[in-house]
């Protein structure tokens, strides 16, 4: 079964922000060191910070989408946090793509 892997926020876990981006970033550059990928990374909230200019995680990023991943970001999260025009890697998507994509796809959340 195809897998999605739903980022939610720039930080993984709840607790300590800078542990949460540190934890982020190890398993960002270690996802793109596996040979098990998701079909895509799905980004919402403040997740979409991570896929814009300025992110410290792009080259991770841009190395699991050169290994073939999808990597989508919310069009109303782009437009809220003022992000339209900064997306550096992947694409924008709507909620209805977003909820055709994750229908037909295990979920993780992250």
């Amino acid at each position: 079964m195809r897998r999605v892997f739903l980022v939610q926020s720039e930080v993984l876990g709840r607790g300590d922000e800078h542990l949460g981006s540190i934890l982020m970033a190890n398993f960002l550059r270690l996802l793109g060191e596996s040979r098990n990928m998701p079909s895509a990374l799905l980004f919402w909230n403040t997740g979409v910070r991570l896929v814009c200019e300025g992110s410290q995680v792009l080259g991770h990023l841009k190395r699991i989408e050169a290994q073939g991943v999808e990597i989508q970001a919310c069009t109303t999260c782009l437009q809220y946090f003022d992000l339209e025009g900064k997306l550096a890697v992947g694409r924008p998507t709507t909620m209805q793509k977003s909820i055709h994509l994750m229908l037909g796809c295990a979920i993780v959340s992250l």
